[in-house]
This record gives structure tokens, C-alpha cells and sequence, in this order.
């Protein structure tokens, strides 16, 4: 077979030539759009999508999810296939309300003399491709936003001195600290948070920065490393 593709790709011979005229030809072969039908079959199969999704969730992973975490957390939502990656001895208290990306990743250091915590308040989003890393403690408060491949590092897994991470060895505990996320923060897509930060009340951190320092509440802060560009107006009260 692959001695025929090559004959066909580059041989001079009319036979090959028309063969290769066919294959241009059928790449240009489209099924026409048939009114009415097309469009149901597109309707019914995000339906039937939509419903073993459903099923899969409720019956299957959503209860299988709930078995490792630490407390009952109604009326958690796992957005899309599979199960989040949980990794080490991370102990997780979610709060109710939490919307929890299957694409996930949350880690534990096992190289601490505790258990380490990841504790998530109620009305969370954490999305699609975000990694927590937990040192010793991540805290998410109530109503906390996190969009995709945000990047909590409480921990970095190796030591900085070259011998020891070539050795195997593991991170040490100075490399390690806690991450504070209080209630309403929202990291845009991309957001990296160092060890030992705190990031105050309804401060919004732009897309792609680097958190390398506490932050105050009520403000926007972006950039490598991020830095408050202006304070947020507060929200209007109705009358």
C-alpha cells in the first residue's frame, strides 16, 4: 500500500496521473444541505448529547467525584466528559454550587509532613484546563471565578539547587506557601498564581498575568508580574 501511494503521488504514467486527478476530484465532493433535515439531525443529536451527558453525570461520575472529597458538596456540577485528575494526598471541601471542569487538574505535595487542603466556598466556577497545586492550603471564598488554564501553584514539586532536583529529591518547605483566593475574585484565562499569595475581595486579574505578590480587594490588576492598574467602581446599590 505504501509503495502504491508513492507510485500514484510522483509516477509520470497516465494511469497515476488519473488517479491523482480522482483524489482532487473527491476531496470536492460535498453532501448538499438537505432544509429540515439536516437541521433536525443537528438538533436531535445535541439533544441525545445533552441527555447522556446528563445521565453519565447524575448516575456516574458526579457520585463517583463526591466519594473523594470531604463533605457532601450539593449540587456540584461537572462540566463536560470524564473526571477531574486529582493527584497526591490532597484532602477537598467544596461548598455548594460548585461548577467543576472535568479537565481539572488538582494536585497535593506528598512530600509535607500534613495532608494538604484545598477548600472551595459555594457558587465557584474552576474551568477548563486548570491546575491547583496544593502546598499546604488553597482557599477559594464564596462566588470565586476561575476561567481556563489558570495555573494555582502553592507548590513547584523539585528544589532549586540543581544536585537535589537531579537527584530526585523534592521541593523543600520554603518553596511552599498558602494561596488565598477571597469571596468574588475571577481570574481570567491563563491567570498563574505563585505561592503565598492572597488576592482580595472582587479584584479581577487579566488574562495571561503572573500573580507573584498580594493583591488588594476591589481592583483590576494584570501583567508580568501583575500589578494593580486601577481600582473597580463599586457595585450600585438598587434604591
Amino acid at each position: 500500500m505504501t509503495g502504491f501511494r508513492a507510485w500514484a503521488k510522483q509516477s509520470p504514467h497516465p494511469l497515476a496521473k488519473a488517479v491523482r486527478a480522482a483524489v482532487t476530484l473527491s476531496r470536492g465532493v460535498e453532501m448538499p444541505v438537505i432544509p429540515g433535515l439536516h437541521a433536525a439531525l443537528y438538533r436531535g443529536t445535541l439533544l441525545c448529547g445533552g441527555a447522556i451527558g446528563w445521565t453519565v453525570r447524575t448516575l456516574w461520575t458526579t457520585p463517583m467525584i463526591k466519594s473523594r472529597l470531604d463533605g457532601p458538596a450539593p449540587r456540584l456540577r461537572l462540566d463536560g466528559q470524564g473526571l477531574p485528575l486529582i493527584l497526591g494526598p490532597v484532602r477537598i471541601r467544596l461548598g455548594t454550587d460548585v461548577r467543576l471542569s472535568t479537565q481539572t487538574t488538582i494536585s497535593g505535595r506528598t512530600s509535607g509532613d500534613t495532608a494538604p487542603e484545598l477548600t472551595v466556598g459555594s457558587n465557584v466556577d474552576i474551568g477548563w484546563q486548570t491546575t491547583i497545586a496544593v502546598g499546604r492550603r488553597v482557599t477559594l471564598a464564596d462566588n470565586v471565578r476561575i476561567a481556563g488554564r489558570a495555573f494555582l501553584a502553592g507548590y513547584p514539586g523539585h528544589p532549586l539547587d540543581p544536585a537535589a532536583r537531579a537527584a530526585g529529591a523534592p521541593d523543600t518547605d520554603d518553596q511552599v506557601g498558602d494561596i488565598t483566593l477571597e469571596d468574588g475574585v475571577w481570574l481570567a484565562t491563563g491567570v498563574t498564581v505563585a505561592a503565598g499569595v492572597t488576592i482580595g475581595a472582587g479584584t479581577v486579574v487579566a488574562a495571561s498575568s503572573v500573580v507573584t505578590r498580594d493583591l488588594p480587594a476591589g481592583v483590576l490588576a494584570g501583567g508580568v508580574p501583575a500589578r494593580v492598574i486601577r481600582p473597580l467602581a463599586p457595585t450600585l446599590k438598587a434604591a
